[in-house]
């Protein structure tokens, strides 16, 4: 069973969409920082995936509709970094204490390492998707959680943007290149691959034993 209950947050964000799932083993936050409703549109693929295994999922956005010039944030990563943290304090009692990962895209995954730097022991899980680690250099070192990079192969300066980050984090991590793919996955197939591979990272570090 799903409950869906929009969250509100401080302005002048937009309320979050918490999916609540019925004996969740976890719960999944997928954040972007580009005030596009249509990034949520195409995460559903990922949401509906977490949700079938049992997560409850947050669809996150850390800016406003009019702060968005669809070119980058106006807003630096640490900037975006102290609103999802704000945003993580406002969660429910009722998911709370749920195992947490997140899921983050281009700016907001900067954004998300800065937070997991701040919250050693607050994150189980990140996966990045096509994210702008390289804005969070300066943490990348103090990053404790699981980190998983996905990155498009058709996207050349992103991929060798997170190989360098890879090499500077000192968590468990790994970096997964999806072939065919290009920078927002909207080749046929390439965000079934995402979702698969965040399921499976999220499914290995927030689910309980067995």
């Amino acid at each position: 069973m799903l409950e869906h209950t929009l969250i509100p947050l401080r302005h002048p964000l937009p309320p979050a969409e918490l999916c609540r799932v019925g004996g969740a083993e976890g719960l999944v936050a997928c954040v972007h920082a580009d005030g596009n409703t249509g990034t949520s549109r195409r995460l559903q693929p990922v949401l509906q995936r977490l949700q079938a295994r049992g997560f409850a999922t947050l669809d996150l956005e850390l800016l406003a509709p009019d702060e968005s010039d669809n070119a980058q944030p106006p807003l630096d990563a640490q900037a975006l970094a102290r609103r999802l943290d704000q945003a993580l304090d406002l969660l429910p009692a009722s998911v709370k204490d749920l195992p947490l990962g997140l899921f983050a895209s281009d700016h907001a995954a900067a954004a998300m390492l800065y937070c997991a730097a701040c919250r050693p022991h607050g994150l189980r899980a990140l996966v990045s998707r096509s994210g702008r680690v390289d804005l969070a250099s300066e943490v990348l070192g103090d990053v404790r959680s699981p980190t998983l990079l996905v990155v498009a192969a058709g996207d050349p300066e992103i991929v060798d943007l997170n190989r360098r980050a890879f090499s500077r984090l000192r968590c468990e991590k790994r970096i997964d290149v999806v072939p065919r793919a290009t920078h927002h996955f909207l080749e046929a197939g390439t965000l079934d691959v995402v979702a698969q591979l965040a399921l499976d990272w999220f499914a290995t570090h927030l689910a309980p034993p067995g």
